[in-house]
C-alpha cells in the first residue's frame, strides 16, 4: 500500500501559526520609541502644541501592555490567534488614539494603520484579518469626522480640505484591504507549500525506513542460516541412530520446522538488499516492471490490463539507479493511473541518445481541465468536485488530501527529472510524461 494511502500517517497543520510573544512585543517596543519621539519632537523640538499628557497616557499603555505580557507569558510563547489579535486590536485603538489627538487623517502617519493589517493577515487566519480590518475601517471612518487639530505653527493655522481628508480615507481603506488579501493570500501559499514539504519528507524518510528494513532482514537471514543448518546437521543425525518412536517423532517435527524457517529466510533473502539496494543500477524497462506488479493482483487493479512498451529510438537502453525518490514518484503515478482506469494502462518507455521518458497513460475520465494548468502544486484535488460523485480510489471515504502528485512530482523532480501532464484523448486518459537527460541519469549511476 502506498503511504499516500494512508493520510492518518502525517497530520497536516493547516491553521496559521502565529509570531512568537518576543515578536510581537519588539514590534510594539518599537512603535513606542517612535511614537514617543514623534510626540517629543514635535512638542519641544518644533514648538508645536498637542495634548502633551494625553499623549503620554496612550504611550504608557503599550509599555503597560508590553510588560504584562512579557511578565505573565516570557517571549518564547507562542499566543494563540485570538490572543494575538486583541493585541494587533489594541495596537490599532492606541494607535487610532494618538491620531485623534494630533489631526486624525490629516497626521501624515495615518497610513501606520496599515502595519497591525499586515501583521495580521500574514500570520493569523482569514477571519481574525476580516475583523481587525473592520475595525481598522471603523477608526478610519471615525477620524474622517472627529479629531483634534493638527499641531501646527499658531500664527499659519493648516487646515486640511474636506476633500483632501475623504482621499486619505479612501486610500487608507483600499491599502487596507489590498494588503489584507494580498499578503494573506501570498502567506497562505507559503504555509501549504511549507506543510506539503514537511509531507514530502516524512513519506520519503518512512519510505527510506523500509527499504532500511529490508536490508536488516535479509542480513539476519544470512545470519541465521548457519546455526539453522546446524541445528538441521544436528537432528538428522540423532534421528539416524533414535530408536524410540517419541524420540523419532519429535526429530521429525524440529526438521519440518527448520525447512520451514529456511523457506522462511529464503523468501527474505530475495528481498535482495546488497547492502546499499535503493542504489543499485538497473535498466529502465525493469524499473517500470518492478513497479507495475504489485497492481496486477491488487484490488484496483482487477479486471485492468497493464502494458509496457519499449519505445527505444536510439543507443542503449538508459541504465536508471533504483533511488527510493524516483521509485517512489514513479510508483505513485502508476498507482494513480491503476486506480482511475477503467480497463486498461499503457506504460511506455522511450529513449534516444540525449533523453530517455517514460509515458503513463489510463483510458478514465482524464484530468479536469481546471487543473491540468495547476498540476503538481500542493492540497490540489478534484475528488470533493461533484457532491455524490464516487471516488474511484475509494468510493466510501471523502477523498484524500491532494498531494499525491505533488510528491512524486517532487521527487521526481529531485532525480533530475521533467514532468508534463496532459489529456492524450478529448473525452480523457490522462497522460504524464517523465524525462530525464540521459547524461543526469548516467552521472546519477555512477
Amino acid at each position: 500500500m502506498s503511504v499516500l494511502s494512508e493520510p492518518d500517517l502525517f497530520p497536516i497543520p493547516r491553521a496559521a501559526r502565529p509570531l512568537r510573544l518576543g515578536t510581537l512585543v519588539l514590534l510594539r517596543w518599537l512603535a513606542v520609541a517612535g511614537q514617543l519621539l514623534s510626540v517629543l519632537i514635535v512638542h519641544f523640538g518644533l514648538g508645536y502644541r498637542l495634548p502633551l499628557i494625553a499623549c503620554l497616557v496612550l504611550i504608557a499603555a503599550s509599555v503597560a501592555i508590553n510588560t504584562g505580557l512579557l511578565v505573565r507569558f516570557g517571549p518564547g510563547h507562542r499566543p494563540n490567534s485570538r490572543l494575538a489579535f486583541y493585541q494587533l486590536a489594541f495596537d490599532c485603538l492606541q494607535l487610532g488614539g494618538l491620531l485623534y489627538l494630533t489631526g486624525g487623517l490629516g497626521n501624515p502617519f495615518a497610513l501606520l494603520l496599515l502595519a497591525p493589517v499586515s501583521v495580521s493577515a500574514s500570520t493569523l487566519p482569514s477571519r481574525e484579518t476580516l475583523l481587525l480590518v473592520g475595525l481598522v475601517a471603523l477608526i478610519a471612518s471615525a477620524l474622517a469626522l472627529f479629531h483634534l487639530p493638527i499641531p501646527w505653527d499658531p500664527a499659519a493655522p493648516f487646515s486640511p480640505p474636506a476633500l483632501y481628508l475623504l482621499g486619505v480615507w479612501a486610500a487608507i481603506l483600499c491599502g487596507v484591504g489590498f494588503i489584507a488579501g494580498y499578503i494573506n493570500k501570498v502567506a497562505h501559499e507559503a504555509r501549504q507549500l511549507a506543510d506539503a514539504l514537511t509531507v514530502t519528507e516524512l513519506a520519503l524518510s518512512r519510505q527510506q525506513q523500509l527499504s532500511a528494513l529490508d536490508g536488516l532482514a535479509a542480513a539476519a537471514a544470512h545470519e541465521l542460516g548457519t546455526p539453522l543448518a546446524t541445528i538441521a546437521l544436528a537432528a538428522k543425525e540423532v534421528r539416524r541412530e533414535a530408536r524410540d518412536a517419541d524420540l523419532a517423532a519429535d526429530l521429525d517435527l524440529i526438521l519440518d520446522q527448520v525447512a520451514r524457517c529456511r523457506a522462511i529466510l529464503g523468501k527474505l533473502r530475495s528481498l535482495k538488499p546488497t547492502g546499499a539496494a535503493i542504489f543499485d543500477n538497473v535498466p529502465l524497462s525493469d524499473i517500470i516492471a518492478e513497479l507495475t506488479k504489485p497492481h496486477e493482483g491488487s484490488a484496483a487493479g482487477a479486471g485492468k490490463s497493464i502494458s509496457i512498451a519499449r519505445l527505444g529510438h536510439g543507443g542503449e537502453e538508459p541504465v536508471v539507479p533504483r533511488d527510493v525518490g524516483l521509485l517512489y514518484g514513479l510508483g505513485n503515478l502508476i498507482e494513480n493511473a491503476v486506480q482511475f482506469a477503467r480497463r486498461e494502462v499503457t506504460i511506455g518507455a522511450g529513449w534516444d541518445a540525449k533523453r530517455a521518458t517514460i509515458t503513463i497513460t489510463d483510458d478514465g475520465p482524464g484530468f479536469a481541465p481546471e487543473l491540468l494548468s495547476r498540476l503538481g502544486e500542493p492540497f490540489l484535488t478534484s475528488r470533493w468536485r461533484e457532491k455524490g460523485e464516487p471516488d474511484p480510489r475509494d468510493p466510501d471515504g471523502a477523498g484524500g488530501l491532494g498531494l499525491g502528485v505533488f510528491i512524486a512530482k517532487t521527487l521526481l523532480e529531485r532525480t533530475g527529472a521533467s514532468l508534463r501532464f496532459f489529456n492524450a484523448k478529448p473525452n480523457g486518459h490522462a497522460c504524464v510524461e517523465i524525462s530525464w537527460a540521459r547524461a543526469v541519469l548516467e552521472a546519477a549511476a555512477e
